[in-house]
């Protein structure tokens, strides 16, 4: 079947739930890169080396974040064109997606190798978790273009309708990180530097399967000369940028919560929101997959004008995002002990301090998913600018005021209540965007 008749033809429902397992499950295994390292880093190293580990998540954020930018803003740009019958053109904007995302790969390895120290330094390193931070860094600085194109190939390969083949690259690729972490940590005692070099090999096994997708039959992705240049690398900047501001709040509002927590408790309060925000990690890939799911769907009938088979899309995977907000939060409120243990062997202190804070933190995850799905929405109906501004007042400007003003207010059980807060004052203005832009297309 033709990829893009595929779209515009089989029944929604279907179409959705056929990409929303391999879309979720790509992006739930994603979360396992951290997850085991933060697991196996809690047991084999000590709190030290999760604290060390959560400043260094910022980094790790960039390269993903950036990867995303590009392979969303190029994937949606991709599929508009290909529902309009415009192939040539889709094949301009994935060749100026490659061309920014390869140049930006070379820009960070030169950043963060000739300003690794700076720039851990903003980050929060202290004479405690330096070393850990520097021997994590030594992998990661030199391979920014391994974690950039997993993320850009993901959003290409799936939107070329192979989300089978994505969610297998992610899938080996986290298994194969698992197994390096347990045998570099554990056996080889080589702590957090193994944690690092498992992590870039799980996530360089993922793009060299990726990239198989080149040589097979139902590829429609090819390199070509592109008609002004600059043009199309900026309309995959605006069109990709919400999405990478959805990214990177969360290592830049990572540093402001891990600034403020060493303020009012120490590296304790690091060292539990390190547990929270891996938690956190596993959340919103979910919720991300179920936008991905819809976003190729969304995007290649807006282009062909069905306006009901994109409302149909948003209906079934708004429902999907609901009830994997409530699913979670009930986890959170119920078992907070059994989530700090999966990570940390912890202590009463830690313990007491997490059980609170998971409880009030995942009361964000009702609304999260539904914000999520909102941005993605806003990008495939054309509309980015609506998307940056919900990702702008949600990662930056709600969040950042609130983890500075609560606080004050209520100490560090403010700091947990930022993100339920933040979440429902986004959600008004999501569904208020969302319900304009209904009525527009």
């Amino acid at each position: 079947m033709d990829n893009k008749n595929e779209f515009l033809t089989r029944q929604p429902a279907k179409l959705f739930f056929s990409y929303l397992i391999p879309s979720v499950s790509a992006t739930l295994v994603t979360s396992i890169y951290i997850l085991a390292d933060t697991m196996m880093i809690g047991k084999g190293v000590g709190a030290v080396g999760i604290a060390a580990l959560n400043l260094m998540l910022p980094v790790f954020s960039v390269y993903i974040g950036t990867g995303i930018l590009f392979g969303v803003g190029g994937s949606v740009l991709f599929s508009v064109s290909k529902g309009r019958g415009e192939d040539r053109k889709a094949q301009e904007y994935f060749t100026a997606s490659v061309i920014l995302a390869a140049l930006t790969s070379v820009f960070y390895m030169w950043l963060f190798t000739m300003f690794f120290d700076p720039i851990t330094l903003v980050l929060g390193r202290n004479p405690g978790t330096e070393e850990y931070v520097r021997e994590y860094g030594r992998f990661l600085k030199m391979t920014p273009a391994v974690f950039l194109f997993s993320s850009f190939l993901q959003a290409f390969v799936r939107n070329d309708s192979e989300p089978g083949r994505a969610m297998a690259g992610v899938i080996v690729g986290g298994v194969t990180n698992v197994f390096l972490d347990y045998l570099f940590i554990f056996r080889f005692q080589w702590g957090m530097g193994g944690a690092a070099f498992a992590t870039v090999l799980g996530y360089g096994l993922t793009t060299s399967i990726l990239c198989t997708h080149f040589l097979s039959g139902r590829n429609t992705l090819a390199l070509v000369k592109v008609q002004s240049l600059g043009h199309k690398c900026r309309e995959v900047v605006c069109h990709g940028f919400s999405s990478f501001l959805l990214e990177e709040s969360s290592g830049i509002i990572l540093v402001i919560f891990n600034r403020q927590l060493l303020h009012y408790v120490g590296e304790l309060g690091v060292v539990v929101y390190g547990i929270i925000s891996n938690s956190a990690l596993v959340v919103s890939s979910i919720n991300n997959g179920i936008s991905q799911a819809a976003q190729p769907i969304l995007a290649v009938n807006y282009g062909a004008g069905q306006k009901k088979r994109v409302a149909l899309a948003m209906r079934y995977a708004s429902e999907a995002a609901v009830v994997g907000g409530i699913f979670f939060t009930i986890v959170g409120i119920l078992f907070p002990r059994q989530i700090t243990g999966f990570f940390v062997e912890a202590g009463p202190e830690i313990m007491e301090m997490a059980v609170k804070a998971v409880r009030i933190y995942f009361l964000s995850f009702l609304p999260l998913g539904l914000n999520m799905l909102c941005t993605t929405y806003l990008q495939c109906v054309m509309l980015p600018n609506q998307a940056m501004i919900i990702c702008l007042l949600r990662g930056f400007v709600f969040s950042g005021i609130l983890v500075l003003i609560l606080p004050v207010i209520w100490g560090v059980t403010g700091i947990w209540a930022v993100m339920p807060v933040t979440e429902v004052l986004t959600l008004a203005l999501s569904l208020a965007f969302q319900r304009k832009a209904s009525g527009r297309t």
